[in-house]
């Protein structure tokens, strides 16, 4: 009898920020096999016998393949009945998800989808930048800085043409070019926060605008994984942080 597929989002990056269905699902795992961006603490809840496998992918560095981890699900799947897939943020936002679920459909496996924070949404939120603001923005963009081409999105022109706040995933290495088609719409003092290892210990943030931010995040050695976020919200950000400082306590 073949195993099923349990794809799990694990969140943006602080291990207690994962679902409660999905940390429900990593203590009856047979196998986890998890992404660079997982916090590998999330593993200690696993059963003993829990087979581990890092399949990360990470820019410049040694990365697993996809078709090698299609195949590893698919092995996997066939030998033990509780196989999850463990990726950082939410599995649907620029995680491959698709490719995975369909390797695994393609095989007779069954599969079940466990949502995550994606980043996109909890980092900016939690440096107190609102992603929608009804006097400054009331929409918002996710793209990717990092596509099949190695090139930012396409619709990064697009969304430099309106009034939404842009967030970037993937987008350092690009952030020289991403400025430059803001700037070219004449939105060189669009606020710009760069937010890198979200909601971990390690967290930092660098504020500036779109004509200063590549020389300020040069000088802070910003690096990935960080997010970009631009547009007026950026500003409430010390208003929104005075609030959050004032009102909640940390967990004991």
């Amino acid at each position: 009898m073949l195993g099923k597929l349990y794809m799990v989002g694990a969140g943006p990056g602080s291990p207690d920020l994962i679902s409660l269905r999905g940390w429900r699902i990593l203590q009856r795992a047979d196998v986890v096999l998890y992404d660079a961006l997982v916090d590998e603490t999330l593993l200690v809840d696993c059963p003993a016998n829990t087979i581990k496998v890092y399949v990360g992918k990470r820019g410049g560095k040694p990365s697993v393949p996809q078709l090698s981890i299609n195949q590893l699900i698919v092995e996997y799947a066939q030998q033990y009945p509780i196989v999850v897939r463990l990726k950082g943020g939410d599995p649907f936002v620029f995680g491959r998800a698709t490719e995975e679920i369909d390797a695994a459909l393609q095989h007779g496996i069954a599969v079940e989808l466990i949502p995550g924070i994606s980043s996109a949404l909890a980092v900016p939120a939690l440096q107190g930048i609102p992603l929608t603001d009804r006097q400054y923005s009331t929409s918002f963009w996710v793209l990717t800085g990092t596509t099949a081409e190695g090139n930012f999105s396409s619709d990064l022109h697009l969304a430099a043409q309106s009034n939404a706040t842009i967030i970037v995933l993937m987008g350092m290495n690009k952030l020289a070019a991403i400025c430059q088609v803001f700037a070219q719409m004449g939105k060189e003092t669009l606020p710009v926060a760069i937010i890198q290892n979200g909601t971990l210990p390690t967290e930092k943030i660098v504020v500036g605008t779109v004509s200063n931010i590549v020389q300020l995040a040069t000088d802070q050695q910003m690096a990935s994984p960080a997010i970009i976020v631009l547009g007026d919200v950026v500003q409430l950000r010390h208003q929104m942080q005075t609030i959050q400082n004032s009102v909640i306590e940390p967990l004991p």
